[in-house]
């Protein structure tokens, strides 16, 4: 018989930044009401449909934990161990931080607005280190090593930040048979489904991750994605 594991994925609710389309990267910015619903939401969904976690995973920052903590409350799963790392917080959007679509290509040209979110390798304009938006002059960062802190980051080093979680504590905890559910980002979530599927930089920037929605990913021993699927829609 064959062994299949889940790992099961959300992005956050909604943010108030997703509603100005403000690009948000490490901005601590809180969820709506509407995002608080769509966390409910799937929880909800979750525990209807029969799932259970035994670790749960997610970011430093609000809107993704906050998530979490609505889906688990939801599930009335208060008990299941919840692991927060810096290295799940979302890519860093550095000069673009906080910035629409008009603001972002007014300041620093179409083109590289437009690359900085649809290529791989592509690195948005550097923060200068007194911008109040690096992370080093945050306080609620000051435990992160100084020289891992980013001032902006191309969505291939945003995988590689994400990387030492996947491989020293999830695909572990997963090969033990723990179940994981992991709230997160839309790029961090990307980085993850690249990790498990071998896909292409250029594939990954296509990815649609909607928020609130749960996403399951059966793995075979070798933790590599055989099927995927979104929970609120019909299989077959």
């Amino acid at each position: 018989m064959k062994q299949i594991y889940q790992l099961v994925l959300v992005r956050h609710g909604q943010s108030l930044w997703n509603t100005q389309h403000r690009l948000t990267g490490w901005a601590n910015v809180g969820l709506t009401k509407h995002g608080e619903q769509q966390s409910a939401a799937a929880g909800q969904l979750l525990a209807k449909c029969g799932f259970e976690f035994d670790d749960a995973f997610t970011s430093q920052l609000r809107r993704a934990s906050d998530s979490l903590a609505i889906v688990l409350a939801n599930m009335d799963r208060s008990g299941v161990s919840v692991q927060q790392h810096w290295r799940l917080n979302e890519r860093h959007y550095g000069a673009l931080e906080g910035l629409g679509p008009l603001s972002g290509v007014f300041k620093f040209g179409l083109l590289r607005f437009v690359q900085c979110q649809r290529r791989f390798d592509v690195v948005p304009p550097l923060l200068d280190l007194s911008d109040p938006r690096y992370p080093g002059n945050q306080q609620r960062f000051a435990e992160i090593p100084t020289a891992a802190l980013p001032r902006a980051e191309s969505m291939h080093q945003a995988w590689q930040r994400v990387l030492p979680v996947w491989d020293d504590e999830m695909a572990p905890a997963i090969r033990s048979g723990r179940r994981l559910l992991v709230v997160a980002h839309k790029n961090i979530l990307r980085a993850l489904i690249k990790q498990i599927t071998g896909v292409d930089g250029s594939a990954v920037e296509r990815m649609s991750i909607k928020t609130g929605r749960p996403l399951v990913y059966e793995l075979n021993k070798e933790l590599r994605a055989q099927a995927h699927y979104f929970l609120d829609e019909p299989l077959g």
